[in-house]
């Protein structure tokens, strides 16, 4: 079975969290998940962010720190996790290589289909207050 190393930004503004919803066609197509994608070859997971959020977004982060790994074997391929708390430094989300985006606070995420992976990373980020930086 093959397996893939994904790289996600945790990037929060003004108390809200942005997430991003995957195309149609692909992989669980149609559900939301935190931006970032694939590493590739001699990346770093960082590099990769970097690269990602940039191609997807148009966006320039710092990577701050790593908040979750996460292993999630799909009847499919196995997905290595890693999701990064991260910081807007330039530009403005835009619809590049996404259909759609949206700013949520902590009671909306219950509101959006993620991927299976992102389930126990999506309970924390709802029964912990203290991950989401309060609103300016």
């Amino acid at each position: 079975m093959s397996s893939i190393e994904v790289a996600a930004a945790l990037l929060f503004r003004d108390g809200k969290l942005l997430i991003t919803q995957r195309s149609p066609g692909v992989h669980l197509g149609g559900l939301w998940e935190f931006p970032g994608g694939k590493r590739e070859g001699g990346e770093t997971f960082i590099e990769c962010l970097h690269r990602e959020l940039q191609e997807e977004l148009a966006i320039e982060v710092e990577v701050i720190d790593l908040i979750e790994a996460v292993t999630h074997e799909y009847p499919e391929k196995i997905v290595h996790l890693g999701f990064f708390r991260c910081r807007l430094k330039r530009g403005e989300p835009q619809r590049l290589g996404c259909p759609d985006f949206r700013w949520v606070n902590r009671e909306e995420l219950a509101r959006f289909d993620f991927p299976e992976a992102d389930s126990r990373l999506i309970r924390k980020l709802q029964a912990n207050a203290d991950l989401w930086p309060p609103s300016s």
